[in-house]
């Protein structure tokens, strides 16, 4: 299930860099979550210089790359936290950008409402989700 997207402007890094950033980020997610790493999918989104403003000003100069992850309820906080901070310091370390630039959410979906190959993840990860239920 994990769901990876990050956002950048387009042009101002390299197709290395952005191949970098999903690697390492998929592997982070995957260890932070404790989940195979074929199971992460995660995306660059890039953004037309003239559709992206940071602090109202369009175009402004430099980036200020903003990710999203996606994970199934019942995550611990700890977790939730360890991804945050990590997903920041890779991007950080890889674009070489500010650090208070970098924004991020995760975004907590109900089993019932996320499909895995059409079948609710409630169903589909069942006995994953009960262990991550009995030991919080």
């Amino acid at each position: 299930m994990p769901i990876l997207e990050v956002h950048l402007v387009d042009g101002k890094h390299t197709a290395a860099q952005h191949a970098e950033l999903l690697t390492s980020m998929s592997a982070r997610y995957a260890e932070v979550l404790e989940s195979p790493v074929e199971r992460v999918r995660a995306y660059v989104t890039l953004h037309r210089p003239e559709h992206w403003a940071t602090g109202g000003v369009p175009a402004a100069a430099g980036s200020a790359p903003y990710f999203t992850a996606i994970v199934l309820e019942g995550r611990p906080a700890e977790q939730r936290r360890r991804l945050l901070g990590a997903f920041t310091d890779i991007i950080v370390d890889v674009l070489g950008v500010d650090r208070k630039l970098v924004r991020g959410r995760i975004i907590q979906v109900h089993p019932d409402d996320w499909a895995i190959g059409g079948v609710p993840a409630s169903v589909a990860r069942k006995p994953e989700i009960a262990a991550r239920a009995a030991s919080a």
